[in-house]
């Protein structure tokens, strides 16, 4: 009867308008899970300057070692996805100046005209390293990448109770990393052998779970062993 065709026709095509919907909300989703993730670290780092500004400082170094799982995690993620863009690009620049610059530096706690200096001085740093420094070899950094240089910083602050003078000393070395020309290897914890996705993952459960010796421990030694052994500890091996 024609009735029933009529039904099977609006049945179909309901159907197949969701089967759409649901395939166009998937694309989406694949193509903006890693801009997600930077707009996470973007958060973390805002949230940061704020406790910074608040004199809240151990809860900035927490949200300092989030942004670090975050910013490692959305490269492999817009990679295993294929969902790399421009504007994806521009964003987590933007979220890595905003995490590992701005809300960074102001765990140095500015006191005079040198502390103020050597602030500006590191958000240079950070500045340079992410908007000059150019391998043109894929993968491969010119300059020590900023994350680990924040997540040295977080770690020592915990580590020390807020020992300021011995955090200006490290902001300083690191500055100095960040604008050497040298290369560092991508690291791809994500994407490469199986004991650095271990330490990943060592790393989301010392930060969220452990006590803060245990974290800033880890990611001390996590970011020390990067810094001073990147090719023979971290160079990328599929």
């Amino acid at each position: 009867p024609w009735w029933v065709a009529g039904i099977f026709q609006s049945t179909k095509k309901l159907f197949l308008s969701e089967r759409a919907g649901w395939g166009r909300t998937l694309e989406f989703i694949r193509k903006n899970a890693a801009n997600g993730l930077s707009v996470a670290n973007l958060v973390a780092g805002l949230s940061s300057v704020l406790c910074s500004l608040n004199r809240q400082y151990q809860h900035s170094c927490w949200l300092l070692l989030i942004g670090f799982l975050l910013d490692l995690a959305d490269g492999a993620v817009a990679r295993q996805l294929d969902a790399c863009s421009a504007l994806g690009a521009k964003l987590d620049d933007f979220a890595d100046f905003t995490t590992f610059g701005l809300a960074t530096a102001l765990l140095l706690q500015p006191q005079g005209v040198v502390d103020g200096l050597l602030t500006i001085a590191y958000v240079m740093a950070v500045f340079a390293r992410l908007c000059f420094f150019s391998t043109g070899i894929p993968f491969t950094y010119r300059g020590l990448p900023c994350p680990y240089a924040s997540s040295l910083l977080a770690g020592t602050f915990l580590l020390t109770a807020g020992n300021v003078t011995l955090l200006r000393i490290t902001a300083f070395v690191m500055t100095l990393f960040m604008v050497d020309q040298g290369s560092y290897p991508h690291d791809k914890v994500l994407e490469s052998q199986l004991w650095k996705k271990v330490v990943y993952a060592g790393g989301v459960v010392a930060v969220l779970f452990s006590p803060a010796v245990v974290a800033s421990v880890y990611c001390l030694a996590w970011s020390t062993s990067y810094i001073v052994f990147p090719f023979a500890i971290w160079s990328c091996k599929a």
